[in-house]
């Protein structure tokens, strides 16, 4: 058996964090390595368990997930964060995007897409929930507009005319291998340029990445 995705689990509701726990652990590829009730608790267990992925909640009353998720990416070796959230139009969503998580699912997402989102950031992909994505798209766009443009048109100069087109299908919400096809491309080619992108552009992950570029062409 290939190894499994190590995961942990954050959210302040004993009940829910049980069922997040039971249902993550049912997957022969993955397993819950630690529990926790806050952010900071998420952070300590981070720090002495190694894990790829950390199922976020938002709001708890014990230290949130949006300073936990940015103190999640500066580890060493950072594990990718899914939040997982009540809301669609929270707030502290959008924050928890620009701290460095690699996606949001709302709480009463299907089982089989949160065990899909959760094998996809592992693997560095981005998540968004259907629902919101526009809603998260839109939200962004009205900040700042005019400036945040100009920027992201800025920013692109630096890719090379490829990693321009690859970042264009990215942001059609492609995955790597629908981008392969699209392309014509190899998946380890477009994996290359994807990192490369993200490494220019100075982001974390797939969902900034494509926002920027969203930002570029209003």
């Amino acid at each position: 058996m290939s190894k499994k995705i190590r995961v942990i689990v954050a959210d302040d509701e004993a009940l829910v964090r049980a069922a997040l726990v039971k249902m993550v652990n049912s997957r022969p590829d993955m397993e819950v390595v630690g529990e926790a009730a806050s952010g900071p608790q998420a952070v300590r267990c981070a720090q002495t368990q190694r894990c790829e992925v950390v199922l976020m909640d938002v709001r708890m009353p014990g230290g949130d997930g949006i300073a936990a998720t940015g103190q999640l990416r500066a580890l060493a070796v950072p594990p990718q964060v899914l939040v997982l959230t009540t809301f669609d139009l929270d707030d502290y969503v959008f924050a928890a995007l620009e701290a460095g998580a690699a996606g949001f699912l709302l709480k009463d997402t299907d089982p089989e897409r949160l065990f899909h989102a959760i094998r996809a950031v592992a693997v560095g992909e981005g998540i968004l929930a259907p629902t919101v994505t526009r809603r998260l798209i839109e939200r962004t766009r009205e900040r700042a507009e005019a400036a945040w443009s100009n920027v992201a048109v800025a920013r692109l100069e630096l890719l090379t005319a490829r990693e321009v087109e690859v970042l264009d299908v990215l942001a059609q919400g492609m995955s790597n291998d629908g981008i392969a096809k699209a392309l014509f491309l190899s998946e380890g080619t477009v994996k290359t340029h994807v990192s490369r992108i993200l490494a220019k552009l100075g982001l974390e992950n797939r969902v900034q990445a494509a926002l920027v570029f969203r930002d570029s062409r209003r």
